[in-house]
C-alpha cells in the first residue's frame, strides 16, 4: 500500500480521536486553497488563527498537535510577537524553570538554550550550563537574542508546514470579516508585500493579534482604556473611565559596546523636542525622560540609575545588565566581539497617544515619533550621557540593526503593552489577583491574602500588577499579585459563537492586564485556546457549552492537564 501525505495526516488524526475517547470524529487533510486566476485566494481550514505572536504560535501549536488544520497570520515577517519582533526578552517569575507555567513553554525555553549549545561558541562551563543565560540579564534568567527564538519558534512550526497541516501568511494583515449574526464566517487579510488578498474560512478563529484587530472587524463586543472603579469596584481604579488612557508602547533596539570605536548616529529630527521633553503625570515624573532619573514604580519616588557599558560595578541598576542579550563573556576568547543590550528602558516608553480607538493615521503618526524617541535616546546616551569617569556620551554604542531584522535598527514592531479586550464571559479583576485588593474583600492582611480560586482555571501565571505611565496622564501603577489562574470563561467572548481570544485581549481590566499581559502568561493564554479550538472540533461542542457544561469543562480539563497545561499552582 502506498501512503501519501493526506493518508498519514488523516491516519494520525484518526488515532488521537482515539487517544481522546472518540468514535467516528471529523478528520481532515492540510488546508484546501480554491485558486482563483492562478493564484491561491480563498483558503479553508479548521482554525484560522490572526496574529503569530507567542499566544497565536502557542494556539497554532496546541491546534497542530492535536490534528487540526491551521492558518496562522502575522503582519509583520517574524512570528514571534513580544520575543521576536518586538525583541523583548522573557519576563518571568522565579519559579519560571520548574512550574508555574505550561510543560510546552519550558520546553520552548530549553530549545533556545539548546540552540545556543548546538550553534554558537560558547565556554565549556556555559555549554554545561544547565541554566544558561545568554545575555546574563538580569531582567530574566533567559535573555537572549529575538532571531534566536525566532528561529526556535520555526522549527516548532516547521513539521506542520512541510506537511501542509499549517498554512503560514506572513505580512497579511486583516481587513474585512464576513459575519452572520454571532458568528464569524471568514476573515480577509491582505498581503502588505504584493496586496493579495487572501478570504479565510473556518469554523472557529482566534484573536490572537497584538491589539485585539479582528474585534472591531467582526463587531465582537470590547473595551478599551482605563475603565472607572464604579464599572469594575477596583482599589487602584480611576474615578472616571477613559478609553484613550491606555500604558505606553515602546520601540525597542539593541545597542552593542565596542571600545574604541565610535558610531555614533545622525542627530535625530525630533532630538530637541525629546531632550527636553518633561512626562506631564500625576504624580509627577523625575525630570526629563532623558536621564537615568525615573519615577520608581512602587513609591513613585524619584531613584536614580546607572548606566555603564563598561560593566563596572554601579551604585544602583546598571541600565546596560538590565536587559542584555548578549554577554561575551559566556563565549570563547574572540568569537564574540562586544556585550549587546536591548533597549526597553522607562526613557523610551511613548506616552503622547494610544494606538487603539485613533485613525490609522494617527496610530502611524505616534510610531513614527515613538521611534523618534528610541533614536533620541540612542544619541543622548552617545553624546550627553553622564560617564562613570566625569565624561559625556559613550559613541562607543553600536545601534545592532542586524539583531532587530530592519533597516532603521529598531523593533520590526512596537512592544504593545495593552490592546482592545473582548466582553468576556468573565472578567478578572483587580479583586481576582492584586494581593492588597484581595485582602480587602477578604477581609484579611496583606500578608494572609489568598488567590482567587478559578474552578474554570486552563492556566496559570504570576506577575505583579505592572502598570507603565499611561497616555491619559497617571504614573505608574504597580502593585503585588498573587499566584494566579487563567479561567476559560476569560477567552470566550459574551456573544460571539466561534471566536476565542488569546493575546492581551481577554477579558481583563486595565489594571489586570497588567500581569496577564506577560510572556509566560500569553503562551499559556495561546496554549488553551488552541486547545479548545481542537475539543470544539473533535466533539462538535462549542466554548460557550463547555464554560457553561461543569461536566464538559472537567473533561477538557483533563484533557488538557494529560497535555501538559498546569491549571493549579502546587497547594
Amino acid at each position: 500500500m502506498t501512503w501519501n501525505r493526506r493518508d498519514v495526516l488523516q491516519a494520525s488524526m484518526a488515532g488521537l480521536a482515539t487517544a481522546w475517547g472518540l468514535s467516528g470524529s471529523r478528520t481532515h487533510a492540510a488546508p484546501q486553497a480554491v485558486i482563483t486566476g492562478g493564484r491561491p485566494r480563498e483558503l479553508k481550514a479548521d482554525v484560522v488563527i490572526i496574529g503569530a505572536g507567542l499566544g497565536g504560535v502557542a494556539a497554532a501549536l496546541a491546534a497542530l498537535r492535536n490534528r487540526l488544520r491551521v492558518i496562522l497570520t502575522e503582519p509583520t515577517d517574524w512570528i514571534g510577537g513580544q520575543l521576536t519582533s518586538q525583541a523583548v526578552p522573557p519576563d518571568e517569575h522565579m519559579h519560571i524553570e520548574t512550574h508555574g507555567a505550561n510543560k510546552s513553554y519550558r520546553e520552548f525555553r530549553e530549545r533556545i538554550r539548546d540552540f545556543y549549545r548546538r550553534n554558537y561558541p560558547l565556554t565549556d562551563f556555559e555549554k554545561n550550563n544547565p541554566k544558561l543565560n545568554p545575555g546574563g540579564g538580569s531582567v530574566s534568567r533567559l535573555c537572549h537574542e529575538p532571531r534566536v527564538a525566532l528561529a526556535v519558534l520555526q522549527e516548532m512550526l516547521a513539521p506542520s508546514l512541510a506537511n501542509g497541516q499549517c498554512t503560514l501568511l506572513l505580512e497579511c494583515e486583516p481587513v474585512s470579516a464576513d459575519v452572520t449574526g454571532d458568528t464569524i464566517n471568514a476573515v480577509t487579510v491582505v498581503s502588505s508585500r504584493t496586496g493579495t488578498h487572501f478570504h479565510l474560512q473556518a469554523p472557529q478563529f482566534i484573536d490572537a493579534s497584538e491589539l485585539g484587530d479582528l474585534l472591531p472587524l467582526t463587531k465582537t463586543e470590547f473595551v478599551m482604556g482605563a475603565e472607572s472603579k464604579a464599572d469594575t469596584k477596583e482599589l487602584h481604579a480611576a474615578e472616571k473611565a477613559e478609553p484613550l488612557n491606555q500604558q505606553a508602547f515602546t520601540v525597542c533596539f539593541a545597542a552593542e559596546y565596542r571600545p574604541g570605536e565610535n558610531h555614533v548616529i545622525d542627530r535625530p529630527a525630533e532630538y530637541n523636542f525629546w531632550s527636553e521633553y518633561v512626562p506631564d503625570l500625576t504624580p509627577p515624573w523625575s525630570g526629563k525622560l532623558l536621564d537615568y532619573s525615573y519615577s520608581y514604580p512602587r513609591t513613585l519616588v524619584p531613584k536614580k540609575l546607572d548606566f555603564d557599558p563598561t560593566l563596572k560595578p554601579t551604585k544602583a541598576l546598571n541600565l546596560f545588565v538590565y536587559r542584555q542579550i548578549i554577554s561575551a563573556k559566556q563565549f570563547l576568547p574572540g568569537s564574540i566581539f562586544g556585550d549587546v543590550t536591548l533597549v526597553n528602558w522607562p526613557q523610551n516608553d511613548y506616552l503622547l497617544g494610544p494606538l487603539v480607538g485613533v485613525s490609522k493615521e494617527e496610530a502611524a503618526k505616534h510610531v513614527a515619533r515613538a521611534k523618534q524617541l528610541s533614536l533620541s535616546l540612542l544619541y543622548w546616551l552617545q553624546t550627553a550621557a553622564p560617564r562613570a569617569d566625569g565624561g559625556t556620551g559613550y559613541p562607543e554604542l553600536l545601534l545592532r540593526a542586524d539583531i532587530m531584522g530592519t533597516e532603521d535598527g529598531l523593533a520590526k514592531y512596537p512592544y504593545i503593552r495593552e490592546a482592545r479586550r473582548i466582553k468576556a464571559l468573565f472578567t478578572i479583576t483587580e479583586e481576582h489577583v492584586g494581593r492588597e485588593n484581595r485582602a480587602l474583600v477578604t477581609n484579611v492582611s496583606p500578608k494572609d491574602a489568598k488567590p482567587f480560586d478559578f474552578q474554570d482555571s486552563v492556566g496559570v501565571g504570576y506577575y505583579h500588577l505592572d502598570l507603565h505611565p499611561s497616555t491619559g496622564g497617571n504614573n505608574y501603577i504597580d502593585t503585588t499579585s498573587l499566584p494566579f489562574q487563567i479561567p476559560l470563561k476569560a477567552l470566550v467572548p459574551q456573544r460571539m459563537k466561534n471566536l476565542l481570544a488569546a493575546c492581551k485581549n481577554i477579558g481583563t481590566t486595565h489594571l489586570s492586564n497588567g500581569c496577564y499581559r506577560l510572556h509566560p502568561v500569553e503562551w499559556g493564554i495561546g496554549e488553551a485556546a488552541g486547545c479548545l479550538a481542537a475539543y470544539n472540533h473533535l466533539r462538535e461542542t462549542t466554548s460557550h457549552q463547555i464554560a457553561e457544561t461543569p461536566k464538559l469543562l472537567e473533561s477538557f480539563q483533563k484533557v488538557i492537564r494529560g497535555q501538559g497545561v498546569e491549571t493549579h499552582w502546587p497547594a
